[in-house]
């Protein structure tokens, strides 16, 4: 027995690396991207209440990640970033607001960074709702959007849209300030193209 436990291991160690070749194309197409996000054509909006009465709109030009096939349940995963200083606002005081620490605190927080739980393909196809987790400020917290029916096709051929409309409370996230002049409640509608992953 002691003679043949050496004789067993350097058959493993000879063969594994070839083991792992066979199995890499199974274990990528489980857990491969099957869409990209297209920053150039994805944006994420929000809407907030100024005083209780005026609201000011303003949005991230720039959204990145992917959606991905779930290996346990078979179903899609969004994974989105969104770097804060791609924040677009209708003057350059209210942006310089809100990069600045009391809000986003662009310096030492400069990525907001969305994963979803795993949702089936009738929520993309009818319409549904889509839960997940938003990291804002080094924050995490559970989230829900709306999700309008798009058609995007398994595996990935062509491009699609997905719509998210969700709301957050800005205070979960540390942002307390102004709280007589702005809402705690903001609107965050994602739109969101797709483009099939080609890499």
């Amino acid at each position: 027995m002691t003679r043949l436990m050496p004789a067993l291991q350097r058959y493993a160690s000879r063969h594994m690396g070839l083991l792992l070749l066979l199995l890499f194309p199974l274990l990528a197409a489980a857990s491969g991207t099957e869409y990209r996000i297209d920053p150039a054509s994805s944006e994420a909006m929000f809407h907030v209440r100024l005083f209780w009465l005026d609201q000011v709109d303003g949005q991230f030009t720039h959204v990145d990640g992917a959606v991905s096939q779930d290996p346990v349940s078979d179903n899609w995963v969004v994974n989105a970033t969104i770097p804060v200083t791609s924040v677009a606002m209708p003057s350059a005081r209210m942006r310089k607001r809100l990069l600045a620490p009391s809000f986003f605190d662009a310096i030492h927080h400069p990525v907001i960074h969305f994963t979803s739980n795993p949702f089936a393909q009738t929520q993309l196809d009818h319409g549904g709702t889509l839960t997940g987790y938003l990291t804002l400020r080094g924050v995490t917290a559970p989230i829900r959007f709306a999700v309008a029916p798009a058609h995007c096709e398994r595996p990935a051929a062509t491009p699609c849209r997905i719509v998210l409309r969700g709301m957050l409370q800005r205070s979960t996230f540390g942002m307390t300030s102004d709280r007589l002049a702005v809402s705690d409640s903001v609107d965050l509608n994602l739109s969101i193209t797709l483009q099939p992953d080609t890499r």
